[in-house]
Parts: structure tokens; sequence; C-alpha cells
């Protein structure tokens, strides 16, 4: 096993400076596209929470210190995001936003990609209208 397939997602982006600046990129892209303001909207107008949840999960997903699920528990996420309508569209413009973050802060192609595939799962199962 090589090195890098031996450190974790987590630790080949640069730990939580790394998931900080992603997920900061990633709001900033909902802000900025005009595709993404149907989704920008149902994140409210704060985001210091929203931010903060984000960055727990990611950490955790990606093999860092587990912050979410010692806090929140196992995470029913659709669960907790049925109450607004996300659709094939809405999920596909929620991961471009993601992929331009992953793209301006993880340099590492197959890194990225791999990462990319564990947010498409969430994208994918957030999915709760036609």
């Amino acid at each position: 096993m090589s090195e890098s397939e031996a450190a974790s997602i987590y630790e080949r982006i640069g730990g939580a400076e790394a998931i900080d600046r992603v997920v900061e990129s990633f709001y900033r892209q909902m802000s900025l596209l005009p595709q993404a303001q149907t989704i920008r909207a149902m994140h409210g107008d704060g985001l210091i929470g929203m931010k903060s949840v984000l960055k727990k999960f990611l950490s955790e997903q990606t093999g860092g210190p587990v912050l979410y699920s010692s806090e929140k528990g196992h995470p029913p996420m659709r669960q907790r995001h049925m109450a607004f309508p996300i659709d094939n569209y809405a999920a596909d413009v929620w991961m471009e936003c993601m992929d331009l973050a992953l793209a301006e802060h993880v340099a590492d192609a197959e890194t990225r990609v791999q990462l990319h595939d564990k947010v498409q799962k969430l994208a994918d199962m957030m999915r709760n209208t036609g």
C-alpha cells in the first residue's frame, strides 16, 4: 500500500484548514452562481451554523476527527432535508458549487475525485422530488 493510499483524504487535502477553505468556497460559489440562488435561499440568511455543520460532516466523511456524529448522532441527513424540495437540478447545482470549491482547494486530482465521489453520494441521497 502506498503512502497516499494509507493516508486519509482528510490528511491528503490538508486537514481542518483545507476543509474550512472548501466549505467557505462552496458557500461563496452558492452565493455567486445565478443558477444556485434557489438552493442558496434554502440555507437562509445566516450561514455560520450551516458552515460549521458542513465542516464537521466533511471532516468525519474524509477520515478526520469524528465531529459531526459525536454531536448529532448518526446522520439521518435525508430526513433532515425533507422539508426542502430538492430535485435533480437543485442537487446538481449544489454539486456544481462543491466541485468548484474542490477544484480551487484540492490540488491532487485523484484525491479530488475521491472526495467528489463521497460528496456526490450525499447530493444524490438528498434528492426528494422529481
